[in-house]
Parts: structure tokens; C-alpha cells; sequence
């Protein structure tokens, strides 16, 4: 080493013992999620309940699973299962008259004043042409060509109910199984009774799409007071997945090993003082985010794709869209993430500005459709339908009554709304629940968004009422008190 390189490497250990003084007085990067570095080393067995250390470490299911990984297709803003998929022929008869008062009793809206006056609300027939598809006669709207070319592998849930009829406390009920802010999402329940097969991957990835983020934000992704190893994980669609990933120009890989090891040996040295769990954490996503500066630009590039299956999803080259989140859902459950979820915006029709049932429904109907049909064709050509879940829907659905602002729009409901599932154990072109002859409401197999938690946890192996934790003197779940598992969804 000549006598200027000693000088450099001398400054560079001299910057490496600031940075990891630094560090270890500092929260650093907690949350990228993590994979025991000790049980990916021998391969030992899991506790029943996990150290932080090890959460990520596969573990075994409550029961066989029907399904191992989940893609939540989260359509954020409430889409209209009126103009979808609940075709209401004596709706359209009764189009902008009074709906009866009986029908409004006890019940709320997000807007009260445009949906209370009767001598003002009116019910909205839809101008959408609807057709029957698939051996069953599912019907679908012109609005989703593709999603009709594939009732037959999914199930439609027409009677979806909820508890709140706000976006943001909405969205996290439907997320989280509660209306309050602090409990663990879906993801991170999975996650915590499961684990993950992916060991240079988060085990809990989100993906973004449309004009804004969720409302409630990462509140729907978070780990609550679960460790925060099992929150889920914001990958950007496009460039680097995680900015900051990459590492700086100058410093090498070795550089940078050394520099994780040197913080790692501080954290474990304070872990054992003070016995703090998320110090494991820590350490785990130190490690993590090392691995993944391999992992997720590989994942990121779709160029080894063939150009049938880059039409397939609609993705147009160097654009980042829900198309491609949906492509990469894919090659996540390739690579044994358990839970990912798309969120994509904005579902919110009420009339006003950007929020039509036309032209603005139009748009972001189709962002989605073909994307969508094409993950389930992608997935089931592949043989990883069997094994992967798939969830579709939003956090309520919308009224049958129109809503006045500069065109007729629908209120919030969440009395009644639409979902589908395909794959992962759950029956193919079925129907299940009906509403009544004006969309209102359930009439028969009403789906609370608890049923719906413990049938995804059913599909996974898990005994919803069994995967719980400990907090604050009583042991938690994602159902609450409440949820019955929904065997009529099941093959």
C-alpha cells in the first residue's frame, strides 16, 4: 500500500468508527423487513413464538394451507359495484325518483346532507351496458372487458359489508380489522403467523399506482405493536426500488460489508445490555437491506420478460403503472414473498372533478382491467395460481342513490360492495351473496370484512381465532372479536 492509499484507508476507518457511533445512538433503517440471519444459517427449527431475530423465518401453518402467498389488488376510493358488477335492472326503472325512507333509517354516509333530503336524493340507475359472462352468468359491465373474459376463475363477492363510511378509517378497517390507528395490518398478521420463503426479500411488499397514495397512508401497510420486522415494505415501480438502496459512488461492496458488520456488532453488543428486541430487528434489517441491494434491482428488471407477456399487462416501456406493479407481483410470489399488496387511486366517484362515473370511471377502469385479468391468466399458466391468493376491492362500495356536485356521482356505502378472490383454494366462477332489487343491501350470505379476514387466514393455513398477541393485558387479533370463516368461498 503506498504511502497516499494508507492516508486514504486511514481517513476512511477514521469516518467508518463516526458512522457506526452514529448509528448506534440512532434508529437505523427499522422496518425494511427482516429474515433471521441465525436460522437462515442452520436452517433450525422456529419457537411458537418468534424472537425478532427470526421473524421472517417460514413457519409452520395452523393446518395444510390452500394458498401460501397473497396479492391484495386494493382499488382505493370505493369503486361502484353498480356500475361493475351488481346489475340492477329495477334500479334503472326507478331512475331519479325518491328512494323509499324506510331504506335510510339508522343508516350513515360520509356526505349526510346529499343523502338524507329526500326531497333531493334520488336513486341513479347506471348508463353502463352490462352482459353475462362465464358458465354461470356472472354479470359484468362494459366497463371491464378483460375481468369478463375470466369469471371463471374467480369468485364474486356481491354482498361486502364494513363498518365505516370514510375513506381513511375505512381503508384501515379493511386493512387492519380495526377503525383505530395503531393496529397491525393483514400483511403483518401474515407475515408474524407465517413467516416468508423469501430470504433476499421483504416478506410484506407494497406497490403504488395513480394519482396519490391511499388515504391513511402507511397506517394500512404498519406493523402496530407487532415487531416492526412484519410491516410491509413501499417498493417504487420503476428505477430503484428503495432510494437510498444503492450504494454511493466510491464505495464498495467490501466497503459497505464492513461497515454493516462494524454497526451490527455495536447493536448486538447494546442488545445484550438492555435485551431490547428491536435491536434484533435492527441487526435483521441491516441485513436485509444489503441482500437487497442484489434482489431488488433484479426483481425490477423486466427485460428477460418476452414481449407477449409485457402486452399481456398493457406495459408500455420506461412507464411506471399498475400494469407493471402487477407483473412484479408476480415475480414477488416467484421469489417467496408472502403478502403483497397494489394500491391504486382513485376510485372516488362522486361527481365532482376528476371524480365522474364517466369519463374520469372510464380511466381508471381501464388501468386496471386488463392488468388485472392478465396476473390471474399469467399466474394460473404458470401453476402458481393454486398456491396464491388473490384479493380484489376497495374499502366500501357506493350508493344506489345519486349524489349532486358538478355532475350526479354516488355517496360512499358501506353497507353493501364487491370483491372477487381467485386461486388459493377459493371456488372458480362463483357467485356468492345477493342484494336487493335496488342494491341497497344483502338480502342472503352477507360477508363482514371480519368474515373476509378469517377466510384469507383460513385459505393460509391459519385459525384466525388462534393467531393472536399480547398487548396491553389482552391478546389481539386481525377479526377482533368477531369473523366466521366463509366455507361457501371455498373449493
Amino acid at each position: 500500500m503506498t504511502p497516499d492509499e494508507m492516508i486514504v484507508e486511514e481517513a476512511y476507518q477514521r469516518e467508518l468508527q463516526r458512522i457506526t457511533r452514529r448509528h448506534f445512538f440512532r434508529d437505523c433503517g427499522v422496518g425494511l423487513g427482516a429474515m433471521a440471519l441465525g436460522a437462515m444459517a442452520s436452517g433450525k427449527a422456529q419457537a411458537a413464538v418468534p424472537s425478532a431475530v427470526d421473524a421472517m423465518a417460514p413457519r409452520k401453518p395452523h393446518f395444510a394451507p390452500r394458498a401460501k402467498n397473497v396479492i391484495f389488488l386494493f382499488m382505493a376510493g370505493g369503486p361502484s359495484q353498480l356500475e361493475l358488477f351488481d346489475y340492477k335492472p329495477e334500479l334503472q326503472k326507478f331512475t331519479n325518483t325518491a328512494i323509499p325512507a324506510s331504506y335510510l333509517e339508522g343508516r350513515r354516509f360520509a356526505f349526510m346532507d346529499s343523502s338524507f333530503d329526500i326531497s333531493k336524493v334520488k336513486l341513479l340507475g347506471t348508463q353502463r351496458k352490462f352482459a353475462q359472462y362465464g358458465s354461470n352468468g356472472a354479470w359484468v359491465s362494459e366497463c371491464l372487458p378483460y375481468t369478463a373474459q375470466i369469471v371463471d376463475d374467480i369468485s364474486i363477492i356481491k354482498t361486502l359489508k364494513t363498518e365505516v363510511p370514510n375513506h381513511a378509517p375505512a381503508k384501515i378497517f379493511m386493512n387492519t380489522g380495526s377503525a383505530q390507528f395503531g393496529r397491525p395490518s393483514m400483511g403483518a398478521w401474515v407475515t408474524y403467523g407465517l413467516g416468508s420463503e423469501a430470504d433476499d426479500l421483504p416478506g410484506f411488499v407494497v406497490l403504488q399506482s395513480g394519482p396519490r397514495g391511499p388515504r391513511g397512508g402507511a397506517v394500512n401497510w404498519a406493523s402496530g405493536f407487532l415487531p416492526t420486522a412484519h410491516q410491509g415494505v413501499p417498493f417504487r415501480g420503476q428505477g430503484d426500488p428503495i432510494l437510498n438502496l444503492s450504494n454511493p459512488a466510491g464505495v464498495s461492496a467490501g466497503r459497505q460489508r464492513s461497515v454493516i458488520d462494524a454497526i451490527n456488532a455495536l447493536n448486538r453488543e447494546h442488545q445484550s445490555a438492555t435485551g431490547d428486541p428491536e435491536i434484533d430487528t435492527r441487526v435483521a434489517a441491516y441485513e436485509m437491506a444489503y441482500r437487497m441491494q442484489t434482489s431488488a434491482p433484479e426483481l425490477m428488471d423486466i427485460t428477460g420478460e418476452s414481449q407477449a407477456t409485457l402486452d399481456s399487462y398493457g406495459i408500455q416501456e420506461g412507464e411506471a403503472s399498475f400494469g407493471r406493479n402487477c407483473l412484479l407481483a408476480r415475480r414477488l410470489v416467484e421469489r417467496g414473498v408472502r403478502f403483497i399488496q397494489l394500491y391504486h387511486t382513485n376510485w372516488d366517484h362522486h361527481g365532482g372533478s376528476g371524480e365522474t362515473l364517466t369519463k374520469d370511471l372510464d380511466l381508471v377502469c381501464k388501468q386496471i382491467d386488463q392488468p388485472c385479468a392478465a396476473l390471474i391468466q399469467d399466474l394460473k399458466q404458470r401453476g402458481l395460481l393454486d398456491d396464491t391468493l388473490v384479493v380484489w376491492g376497495g374499502e366500501f362500495g357506493r350508493t344506489p342513490m345519486g349524489e349532486l356536485r358538478d355532475t350526479i356521482g354516488r355517496n360512499h356505502h358501506n353497507d353493501c360492495g364487491v370483491m372477487w378472490m381467485a386461486g388459493g383454494g377459493v371456488k372458480a366462477g362463483y357467485i356468492h351473496g345477493e342484494t336487493d332489487e335496488l342494491g341497497f343491501g344483502s338480502i342472503e350470505k352477507e360477508v363482514h370484512v371480519h368474515d373476509l379476514h378469517a377466510t384469507i387466514l383460513h385459505l393460509l393455513g391459519i385459525e384466525h381465532t388462534r393467531l393472536t398477541h399480547r398487548f396491553m393485558g389482552r391478546d389481539f387479533r386481525l377479526t377482533d372479536v368477531a369473523g366466521h370463516v366463509v366455507h361457501d368461498l371455498i373449493a
